[in-house]
């Protein structure tokens, strides 16, 4: 072999040994390093990535890595690829589909078949919002838009279970009523903003009342009190579906 060759040759090896040293398995970078690189990641990633070994699988049960939680639709609150905590501030679910409008149709009004669609998730967003009542009591923000399924008793609850709410921001719920403005005004002590958009059940009323109660409340209500509210049919009370209407907003309790 000439001796070029060889000087080749080692070079080509240092280089390569160059390169071997410089190599990192993502499992050596710090703690720090790691949630960052996950934060940047959306809940699926996070989930594939932490599946490959127990280390990232530990990154991954970090709270301080889920303080923000958003979803576009109510099948992703099925999904086990997030985690609930302490650590979570914010907590969006805004669920833009055809499917909002029959959720958000009149009990009575409704088809066998629009029953059907709902009963198959009407109960999600209430049981995720129990969930999160447990387990997230420094809970500062939440965003519901679309969830037409939603009552009065779960915002009351997570009013009464999350001290620390000060943003509540409702749009097209459907099921909303005065009786979520009196729990707002009984609960909701640390609370600075509150939105009932597209809210037809909420009336000018009991907007009024929460104004004289809270003034310094940034309170929102776009076209909810100029909607028409939810009504039985006359002659109907007693008779099929429509035992499970609900009264006109202006007659319920609480305003």
């Amino acid at each position: 072999m000439s001796t070029t060759r060889a000087g080749e040759e080692r070079q080509e090896g240092g280089r390569w040994a160059q390169a071997g040293a410089a190599t990192m398995h993502i499992t050596q970078l710090n703690r720090e390093c790691l949630l960052h690189l996950f934060s940047f990641l959306d809940k699926d990633s996070r989930k594939s990535l932490a599946q490959t070994c127990w280390q990232l699988q530990d990154v991954f049960e970090d709270p301080a890595l889920w303080p923000l939680l958003h979803f576009q639709s109510l099948m992703e609150l099925r999904k086990d690829n997030f985690l609930l905590g302490p650590a979570l501030r914010s907590l969006s679910i805004c669920w833009h589909s055809s499917r909002v409008q029959v959720c958000s149709t009149e009990e009575w009004l409704k088809s066998a078949f629009q029953r059907s669609i709902c009963s198959r998730h009407e109960s999600l967003v209430e049981d995720f919002l129990l969930q999160v009542c447990h387990r997230c009591p420094n809970l500062e923000s939440v965003t519901l838009a679309g969830c037409g399924h939603v009552t009065d008793d779960c915002l009351a609850r997570l009013l009464r279970c999350c001290p620390r709410l000060r943003a509540l921001r409702l749009e097209n719920c459907a099921r909303v009523t005065n009786h979520t403005l009196a729990a707002v005004a009984a609960h909701g002590r640390a609370l600075q903003t509150l939105h009932v958009d597209f809210c037809r059940n909420v009336s000018a009323a009991g907007l009024r009342h929460l104004r004289a109660a809270r003034p310094r409340l940034t309170l929102r209500a776009e076209h909810s009190a100029a909607m028409i509210p939810d009504q039985l049919p006359r002659g109907a009370l007693g008779r099929g579906p429509a035992r499970r209407a609900r009264l006109p907003a202006s007659s319920h309790g609480g305003f």
